[in-house]
């Protein structure tokens, strides 16, 4: 599903226009970046929570030549499952 296809059906599922639908989700994506950018972490209970982690440094493979390469440290965003929407992808 891209953006598109999850504005109409957001559209669809509560009843708005598709340009109230495209508002509502910019806005959630907005707000999700501007709380990980100062490493909040935004949870939403079932569904699920995004948080800025750092990841150490370590040695990888360069997948061409099979010579090691050093990976620096860097800060990632994690998402992590809720129980609600995890419980959904099992059935």
């Amino acid at each position: 599903m891209n953006k598109e296809e999850l504005i109409s059906a957001m559209a669809k599922e509560s009843g708005l226009t598709k340009a109230e639908a495209r508002k509502a989700l910019d806005a959630f994506m907005s707000s999700v970046k501007k709380t990980v950018a100062k490493k909040d972490k935004v949870t939403l209970v079932g569904f699920g929570s995004f948080e800025v982690v750092q990841r150490k440094a370590r040695e990888g493979r360069d997948p061409r030549t099979g010579n090691p390469i050093k990976i620096p440290a860097k800060k990632v965003v994690k998402f992590k499952a809720g129980s609600t929407l995890s419980s959904a992808v099992q059935k």
